[in-house]
């Protein structure tokens, strides 16, 4: 099964067509298998679903009841939980009840092992800086974004440029000056926006939701942004979006769908996401599966995750050879970052901040803890 995108699952229950207040109003049950409509799985197995349903668009294939052999194009009453038979009325659904409901859970134990193949699969490749061509750090602090050529720049690189050139200002990449006034670095980063630049959309979020940089604070403005980010690729923004949906912040509070868009930052690489991820199925007592999402994350430099790793190893819940796999695969992580100019970097106290560096991509939340309650 291939790696999902934004274009491939939908950004949100509202754009499925559902109604607000959690979007159950147009939902029903499936009678044939007992069991009621589950977000969760659904968004799970939208695309075989979809593919099922427009190869029957596009073929113009006759419907067939389940329980009775009626044939016709008004056969439409379909089990809601798989999606993959269809009745002539609520009658038939019902009626045939007990035969559906073995392959109706056959049918989402294949989807669950599907989904969760491609949400364990090893993730994208990290970012490397355009100029010294090293992977860019996962923390914040080791890379800024330019918004004059929309460019993510290491800090080794920013600080050797600025040794050479004496402090002028002048960005490592394009060579354009820094921005004279918050005004002017606001233009560039809308002038990137239109031209479709995630990033750009994804930090003007950030500063709606934080009300800075002369925005005012308003999170549903924010939530609209990094939706457009998401859409165009940002895991990050895909991330954030989760978090609005834990607390509440823009929109309704919704855990299923806080998961859900969790599940897609970290399958297109977001390491926050991903100890979220493995931090709720800690709680929930997902041993294994937590620690399949914390050992991800670690490879991707989350120094949380190989804490929470540690503390399962020291709590019993975790074996020495996963924990020294964690300790090998960050030793990893740290290896592809290491460069002379980002050591020099690093070693430099640097006080001297331009107008762009307030507009530097920022994370709404480090990490689940801090967004939402504790679990026992």
């Amino acid at each position: 099964m291939s790696r999902l995108t934004s274009n491939d699952v939908p950004i949100c229950a509202d754009q499925r067509g559902s109604t607000t207040g959690g979007g159950n109003e147009n939902k029903q049950e499936c009678t044939s298998c007992e069991q009621k409509n589950d977000d969760y799985v659904g968004a799970s197995c939208k695309l075989l679903n979809d593919i099922s349903i427009s190869s029957d668009k596009s073929a113009d294939i006759i419907s067939i009841c389940a329980n009775c052999g009626k044939e016709g194009s008004d056969i439409n009453n379909t089990c809601n939980k798989c999606k993959m038979v269809k009745y002539c009325n609520a009658a038939c659904k019902k009626k045939h009840r007990h035969k559906h409901k073995k392959d109706c859970e056959e049918h989402l134990r294949r989807v669950a092992k599907l989904h969760d193949e491609v949400l364990f699969k090893q993730p994208p490749p990290a970012e490397d800086c355009p100029i010294c061509f090293v992977r860019i750090p996962t923390l914040d602090s080791g890379s800024k974004y330019k918004t004059c050529c929309g460019k993510m720049i290491c800090s080794g690189c920013i600080h050797a440029v600025k040794m050479r050139d004496r402090g002028v200002g002048l960005c490592p990449f394009c060579r354009s000056p820094a921005a004279k006034d918050e005004e002017e670095a606001v233009k560039r980063v809308k002038k990137l926006m239109e031209a479709g630049d995630a990033d750009a959309m994804y930090n003007l979020g950030n500063h709606y939701y934080h009300g800075e940089c002369g925005f005012p604070q308003n999170f549903i403005k924010a939530l609209e942004l990094f939706h457009q980010a998401a859409e165009l690729g940002s895991a990050e923004a895909y991330c954030n979006i989760g978090n609005a949906y834990y607390s509440g912040r823009g929109t309704h509070v919704d855990e299923k769908k806080g998961i859900h868009y969790y599940e897609l930052a970290a399958m297109k690489g977001d390491a926050t996401a991903r100890y979220n991820l493995g931090f709720e199925e800690e709680a929930e007592g997902n041993m294994d599966r937590a620690l399949k999402h914390h050992i991800i994350a670690v490879g991707s430099g989350y120094s949380s995750s190989l804490d929470a790793i540690k503390n399962l190893y020291m709590n019993g819940q975790a074996t020495k050879d996963v924990y020294t796999a964690a300790l090998h695969g960050y030793q990893i992580y740290l290896g592809e970052i290491k460069s002379v100019q980002r050591d020099k970097a690093a070693d430099t106290r640097d006080d001297t901040n331009t107008i762009e560096d307030g507009l530097d991509i920022v994370s709404v939340y480090t990490s689940f803890r801090e967004v939402h309650r504790t679990k026992k």
